[in-house]
């Protein structure tokens, strides 16, 4: 399966992970606006992007690159609907790292939630959704996520899904090493 010519949904009881969608622009928004989500989103060698967009022309400008970063191949986002309000409560964003750290040619899988679902049971089911296909989604043998210390919930959730503390640290474009990551 090539993600970028593919995009699979998947689905669980509670999510629907899909492609996202221009129309996802006003949910998404209350995402990458909620301060409280903010410290647990892993903007790490992004450029700068610290993901925190406060306005809906902002949040249409972040979804127009993230057209044109999944037309390119670079990465892949994935709306979390909540099925029980058929609202996107989130994104998961994958790509497939190359690098000449311990993390190369492993599947990067960053997950962003509104903070009302930084919650373990929320994102093990999540995390439990994915995980299982990054494989095969992005042809990788091993994925890191990033759960900084502070992250309690989330650290529960991903040691549920396998994950385990990373002794190496990720070296961004620019050779600065960034910690909190966490493997499977």
């Amino acid at each position: 399966m090539n993600i970028y010519e593919t995009c699979p949904t998947l689905k669980s009881e509670r999510f629907i992970l899909r492609l996202f969608q221009n129309e996802d622009c006003n949910d998404l928004l209350k995402v990458y606006s909620d301060k409280n989500a903010l410290p647990f989103f892993n903007s790490d060698n992004c450029d700068g992007d610290n993901f925190y967009y406060v306005t809906e022309e902002r949040m249409a400008e972040a979804i127009r690159f993230w057209h044109m970063s999944y037309e390119n191949g670079w990465f892949v986002r994935l709306s979390i609907v909540d099925k029980a309000i058929l609202s996107a409560i989130g994104t998961v964003e994958l790509c497939l790292r190359v690098s000449d750290d311990e993390f190369n040619n492993m599947g990067i899988l960053r997950v962003d939630v509104r903070s009302d679902y930084e919650q373990e049971d929320a994102l093990y089911d999540i995390f439990s959704l994915v995980t299982p296909k990054l494989e095969e989604m992005l042809g990788c043998k091993g994925v890191p996520t990033k759960a900084p210390i502070y992250a309690v919930e989330r650290i529960k959730a991903i040691q549920r899904v396998g994950f385990a503390k990373s002794e190496h640290l990720l070296i961004g474009k620019t050779g600065y090493a960034y910690d909190g990551y966490w493997t499977i």
